[in-house]
């Protein structure tokens, strides 16, 4: 018998590798945990205040409360169809005092990520978990997001000009070298202040010109020519499509969702449940990137409607005392589920919870243990059918997509190392370059946090993975223009 030890194979199949073993993943408290408030939560939580406040005491006024399902429909395009007429009056709103809002918010994002990866930025050879590490991915995240907001944002304006400028600034924190590693570190302190002064409401700092600011100004112009011409339309149509055929790491969750719904609908209607729509949108609700989010979602819905019946229970008799006494009561639970759910989802569905009951008593009062039994019976229902959708339904391409996210990476990182190494590329090329390698990053670390959530899968080739991350990294930093000495103090412009 040979003495020569025998290494178990690894597996080529990963089972359940977030539950049971790696609990974390599916314990309870952090996703029950609250999170800070959204720095604009006042916004749509006002929108659907006054989107719904006008026709409810329109058709109170002439005795009409039972129509009230139906516009209260058309209310919800104040949060949820901005582009739409049945409230985008309300939505946009804003723009005549504060044209630039959401350009401004994703600018200050950038620069406030760009500051902490400038201050703590670690060695680039770490293990992609390392606090730098992630500071950088977040960074990238955060500057690619606030691109992508400009040039959606419509034409260039001389306040949108000044952004780009500042997201130049914040890009050069994360891929030029750190503190300490040369005169041209970023500042992080500068960074944070120009994103307080780009959050405000005064002037958009103007910011000291950041080398290749030209160049790279240019080749945004550029890149939002081509998304306005009709090869770009029909290259995004393309895209959709990729994602909703065959072979789509999306179609999997389009399949639970179907079979999740349609369980939930026909187990309801077996059982006799008087509304068992409420059953499918339980259902529908649940399904996340992956299983173990989905799986988080499932508690914050459950414990978050059986909370509600509860607040549903206690705030019945007071809704039931005049028709206003009702509206009042939708316009407060309306305002308190948008102010509370970007805390977390449970804390929002609270909410939602008694509001979708109140709304029933504008067609006439029901008796209150058959609405709350049907209620907790079908959020029940719905729960527990929907996570065993998603538990037999196995998203095998989530590995694949992070297999064609590591391709799509090596190619944008050989493209970009071609630009550094062509002399006789035009700045323009290379801040192209930098920019598909900074999106194909994001893409590349989006795909890995899914697939790390799956379940019943190939094994993630994660030293792959976390090659792909390093070099890519590298190659940023290769691309980006060498800065000089600018410590200049942050200076205001008008806008």
């Amino acid at each position: 018998m040979s003495d020569t030890p025998v290494r178990p194979g690894r597996p080529s199949v990963r089972k359940l590798p977030q539950f049971p073993s790696a609990v974390r993943g599916l314990a309870p408290a952090p996703a029950l945990r609250l999170s800070r408030p959204s720095e604009t939560w006042f916004k749509p939580a006002l929108s659907v205040v006054v989107a719904s406040a006008v026709p409810h005491l329109t058709l109170l006024a002439v005795g009409r409360l039972d129509l009230i399902v139906y516009t209260m429909a058309g209310s919800l395009c104040a949060l949820y169809g901005h582009g739409l007429p049945f409230a985008w009056l309300v939505a946009l709103a804003p723009a005549l005092v504060r044209r630039e809002g959401p350009e401004r918010r994703a600018v200050a994002r950038a620069l406030e990520a760009a500051a902490v990866c400038a201050a703590d930025p670690g060695p680039r050879n770490r293990d992609a978990a390392d606090p730098g590490s992630r500071h950088r991915h977040a960074a990238a995240a955060a500057v690619h997001a606030a691109w992508q907001c400009l040039l959606a944002s419509g034409r260039p304006t001389p306040v949108r000009r000044s952004l780009e400028r500042l997201v130049v600034h914040a890009e050069a924190a994360f891929v030029a070298p750190g503190p300490g590693r040369g005169a041209g570190a970023a500042d992080p302190e500068r960074l944070r202040a120009w994103a307080a002064l780009t959050r405000g409401r005064g002037p958009v700092p103007t910011p000291p010109p950041a080398p290749g600011t030209a160049d790279e100004l240019y080749g945004i112009d550029a890149e939002r020519a081509v998304l306005r011409a009709r090869e770009g339309r029909r290259a995004a149509r393309r895209a959709l499509l990729r994602r909703l055929g065959p072979g789509s790491p999306l179609l999997p969750v389009a399949v639970r969702t179907l079979i999740g719904c349609a369980l939930a609908g026909y187990l309801c209607a077996a059982l006799g449940v008087g509304r068992p729509y409420w059953a499918i949108v339980t259902a529908a609700s649940l399904y996340q990137a992956n299983l173990t989010l989905s799986w988080n979602r499932t508690l914050q819905r459950t414990l978050g409607n059986l909370l509600g019946v509860l607040v549903f229970a206690a705030v019945l008799p007071v809704s039931r005392i005049s028709p206003l006494a009702l509206v009042c009561c939708c316009l407060f639970f309306g305002f308190a589920a948008e102010a509370l759910i970007t805390r977390n989802y449970w804390l929002g569905s609270v909410a939602v919870t008694p509001m979708a009951l109140l709304v029933l008593e504008f067609g006439g009062a029901h008796p209150a243990g058959e609405l709350i039994g049907d209620r907790v019976l079908d959020t029940v229902l719905g729960a527990a059918t929907g996570f065993l959708a998603a538990t037999l339904v196995t998203n095998r391409r989530a590995t694949g997509r992070v297999e064609q996210a590591l391709d799509a990476t090596d190619r944008a990182r050989a493209a970009a190392e071609r630009t550094v190494a062509d002399p006789a590329a035009a700045p323009t090329e290379r801040d192209r370059a930098r920019r598909a390698l900074t999106a194909s990053l994001v893409e590349l670390r989006e795909a890995g946090d899914t697939a790390a959530g799956e379940w019943w899968q190939r094994a993630l080739p994660e030293q792959r993975l976390l090659a792909a991350e390093r070099a890519g990294h590298r190659t940023l930093a290769a691309t980006a223009p060498r800065r000089g000495p600018t410590a200049h103090a942050p200076s205001i412009g008008a806008e």
